[in-house]
């Protein structure tokens, strides 16, 4: 009986210790992929645009023209 509650506090406490829940300092950047990609972009120095630059390359930054309605780029009526 002995064996199996050692067997069990070991399991119990290598489970702890490997899934976040010991007491040790808290991640720095977020768990949702997103806003951990916008805080690790914010943060370098060198990739401040690249949000910028991903938007305008997969054209993000552009009106959408997915509506019910039929739309067209000219001016008027």
């Amino acid at each position: 009986m002995r064996k199996l509650l050692a067997a069990l506090a070991i399991m119990v406490a290598s489970l702890a210790l490997f899934e976040g829940c010991a007491p040790v300092p808290l991640p720095r950047y977020a768990a949702y992929k997103p806003k951990r990609v916008e805080e690790l972009l914010n943060e370098s120095e060198n990739l401040r645009q690249a949000g910028d630059d991903w938007e305008r390359f997969w054209f993000l930054d552009q009106p959408s023209h997915m509506t019910p309605f039929r739309t067209h780029g000219g001016l008027g009526p």
